[in-house]
Formats: structure tokens, sequence, C-alpha cells
């Protein structure tokens, strides 16, 4: 596909701009002043439009493509949950500040709380804040609540744990809030090994943060073992919720032992994710935290009406503008609401279903680091591979090539090699059942033509990049 510029032909016009409706502006500084025209290209309005046509057919999209991110739950984002959001689009985001007795905020503030109270009901949480703007921000609010929590009893805490498996956002959360972290290595069935972290848990320990399931796919069949001996030591229990698309209905990290959650409606409740965001992060708790939650909280008056609580000492303030990303909240509202929990049950059983199908199909053809059965998501190794000279990345940038996103690569951090895929419970067995053959016959490849799979992606308009340099130097012009 050439580049727009060089279709340009000159004296091509593919539009006519109008006389400018507006005054001259003052001279500008002469550093400011173009002496020689643009350099634009010229084309006509049919090029134009098949230029960038084109450029879309060449993105990969949820709407387009299967994307089996592990760990990201990419699933479809219906299109009515869009329209809701539309009905919205009009609020702006001060109209909540404005004097008590107006109500134009009155639909926008109870739909807040009643999301708020549907996603404690979910959770198995006292109380949820929206205002987060993502699930990193979300994780370091609930942080910021476990320290706010412990300064108010006057305890002295230093130190966060976290497994191995963990999600890098975890640690880095910690950090920021200013706690030191302890990592704990992982036991040979998979899950946070049990002795150690008794070993390493002390009295200075204010919080223990988990995904569960874990990035591996595994329920930590320990967890309220786990969760008894934190509070044993008067430390606190972080759900991190980045895997809550495992367990809707059927369990409640609030019920197992859970002091703190954040939840990624931009993951588990169908909203966009990643570049076609933004994502929302609330934050729930129990009621010990409920006084440090972000504010102004959302209060339901006497009268019926929702108005914004008055000033609280203890909360640990604003962590966004206004009330978080108000129009994904609304889709997640619309698709709670839609499925009913029913529906939310369904979608749990479904995702594990789709990722069972997913390992007992491939775990012939790849390493399985951890052979049982898994929840969300499975873990395959491409150390097999290796052998003969193919890594995970090679097989990743193949299935570029064959029309798929690769899965998530090289994490959890403790597999070499690995492979992490999460189908979710919108695929079809037939687009799993299509992708699994692709996998295999990248296998297949790997033992008989491994050169192929070093070259890939062929089909794309850019090949292998250096990876690390292509992050920290990126360069997204044309031409």
């Amino acid at each position: 596909m050439k580049l727009i510029f060089e279709q340009s032909v000159p004296g091509r016009r593919g539009l006519k701009l109008p006389i400018a409706d507006v005054p001259k502006a003052a001279p500008l500084p002469d550093n400011l002043v173009r002496f020689e025209p643009a350099q634009l290209p010229e084309v006509s309005e049919l090029d134009l439009v098949r230029h960038f046509t084109g450029l879309s057919r060449r993105n990969f999209s949820v709407d387009g493509n299967f994307y089996p991110l592990g760990s990201c739950t990419m699933k479809y984002n219906a299109k009515v949950t869009e329209n809701a959001a539309a009905l919205f689009a009009g609020t702006h985001p001060m109209t909540a500040l404005l004097p008590e007795g107006d109500t134009s905020a009155q639909g926008s503030l109870c739909l807040l709380l009643e999301v708020s109270r549907l996603l404690a009901e979910i959770t198995g949480m006292d109380e949820v804040s929206c205002q987060p703007l993502a699930g990193a921000h979300g994780e370091m609010t609930g942080i910021m609540l476990i320290a706010a929590y412990h300064r108010a009893k006057g305890n002295k805490k230093k130190y966060v744990i976290v497994p191995d498996s963990s999600h890098g956002t975890n640690p880095a959360s910690a950090a920021m809030v200013g706690y030191e972290v302890i990592t704990i290595p992982s036991a040979s069935y998979g899950d946070m090994d049990l002795d150690a972290y008794r070993a390493a848990m002390n009295g200075e320990v204010a919080a223990v943060m988990m995904t569960c399931p874990n990035t591996l796919g595994l329920f930590n069949p320990h967890i309220s073992e786990i969760c008894d001996i934190a509070h044993e030591h008067d430390a606190l229990m972080y759900y991190d919720g980045a895997n809550l698309n495992a367990i809707l209905g059927k369990v409640r990290p609030g019920d197992v032992g859970f002091d703190v959650i954040h939840v990624n409606l931009h993951k588990t409740f169908g909203t966009p994710h990643g570049g076609g965001g933004p994502g929302s992060g609330p934050v729930g708790v129990k009621k010990a935290l409920i006084p440090f939650l972000p504010g102004p909280r959302i209060v339901k008056h006497a009268d019926g009406r929702c108005g914004l609580e008055k000033d609280n000492s203890q909360s640990i303030g604003r962590v966004a503008n206004f009330f978080g990303n108000f129009g994904v909240i609304v889709k997640a509202y619309a698709y709670m609401t839609m499925l009913g929990r029913e529906g939310l049950i369904q979608v749990s059983e479904q995702a594990v279903l789709n990722a069972n199908y997913m390992l007992a199909r491939l775990k012939g053809h790849f390493d399985v680091p951890f052979d049982q059965t898994c929840m969300h998501e499975c873990v395959f190794s491409a150390s097999r591979q290796v052998k003969q000279g193919v890594h995970a990345i090679d097989i990743a940038k193949y299935l570029i090539d064959r029309g798929y996103h690769p899965p998530t690569v090289y994490f959890p951090l403790n597999v070499k090699e690995a492979i992490m895929i999460e189908p979710t419970e919108t695929e079809s067995k037939e687009t799993m059942d299509a992708f699994i053959e692709i996998m295999i016959e990248a296998a297949r490849m790997a033992e008989t033509n491994p050169d192929m799979l070093h070259e890939a992606p062929i089909t794309m308009p850019v090949g292998r990049l250096d990876e690390t340099k292509a992050a920290r130097e990126q360069n997204v012009c044309f031409g």
C-alpha cells in the first residue's frame, strides 16, 4: 500500500476550502512564519478515501479480529451499551456541582450510585467509589486507602506482600504509595507458596495484594487461609480485579476475606479496552475503610434525591476530576442490567469453559507448566519449540500474518517462554477452532520450517522491530 505522499500528483485537489470567515489575526512573529508552501500531498477525494479506508482495514480490533490476550479480557463490546452512553453525551461534568436545589444532575448521580451498589453486591464489598480512571489508578487508590486506614489506627506499617505471578502494577502501586515490596515465590502447584508466605508475614505488613484466580489462570485453594493469616497481623487483603471475569456470580471476594478491591469496567463489564478506551477502575471497600474513600462521595438523601456528602476530614480526597470516566460507567451499567444476575453467572461459566477447551486442544502441541483445570485463561510454554530455535515471540509474529492478534507472551514471568491465552466468553467454538488450527500449524512449522516463523510477519507494512527501541523511540509519522 502506497503512502499518501507517494500518491501525490501536482495540481490534484480533493476539496475546496471556504473563504475565511474570521478576522485576520495579529501578525505572527517572524520565527513562526512559513516562507515556503507546506509540502502537503495533492490527491483526489477518491484517493484520500481509499487511502484511509485501506489503513483502517490494517487495524486489529475486537470488532474485526480474535484478540486472545491473556490477562486482558478483550471481550466483544456490545453496541447497545454505546447507545446507552450516548444518551448522556450532553451532560457537562460540572453539572453535579450546581447548587443543591438544581436537579440537572439527578439522573447521572443516581446512576453512579446505582453502579456503586451493583458493584458492591457483585464483589461482596460495603461501598464502592467510581472515581478512579483505570485499573492501575484504582489499584493505587486502594493502596492509598489502606495507608490511610493504618495511619488512622496509629499502625506503623512498612511492607506490602505480592506473589511473583502478580501483575507488574501491584508492586508499582505499593511502591508509589511508599511501601516496600515483599515478593513470594510460586509453589510447584502454581499458587503462592503458603509456607514462604507464612514466614514473610509480620506485624509491619500493611497489605497482601492478590489476583484470584492468578495470572496462571488458577484459583488459589488456600485463599481463605491466606486472608486469615493477614488479618491476624492486622494486614488488609487487596483484590486485584483483573481476573474477576472468571468468578462473576460464583465467588464474591469480600466473602472470602478481601478488604479492598478494584474492578476493571473495561474488562469484566464489557466496555472498550486499551486503544478503544478510556478505562475505569472503581474501588470497593469493607465498612472499616468507607470513611477514607475518595470524595466527594455520592449519597442518597431521605427524600430520595442524590447529592454530595459534606466535608469528610478522613477522606483521601479526590483522585480524579469529577466522578470518573462517566461514559464508561454508563456502558457498564447497561451491560450489568442487560445481563442481570443469571447472565453474569453465564459470563463466567462460558469464559471458564472456553479457556479449558483451548487448554485441552493445545496441550498436546505446547508444554503446559501447570496441567490442571484452569479458570478464564490458560498458560502454555514454547520451551518445546525452543529446541528448534523457535521462541514464543516467533509464534506470536506468525499469528499476525494469519489474521490473529497474538496472545500475551513472556508473562507471567515465572513461566519460561510463556504464551497466555484468554478467549473470553464472547468467542464462538468456530472462532476458537480456527485459532487452534493456526496454533497447531505454528507448532508443526517449528519442527519442519522454523525459518518461516523467524521471518514473520511478512504481510504487514512493518516487519520485525527492535521492540525495546520502538517503545522508547516511537516514530508514528508517515513518510
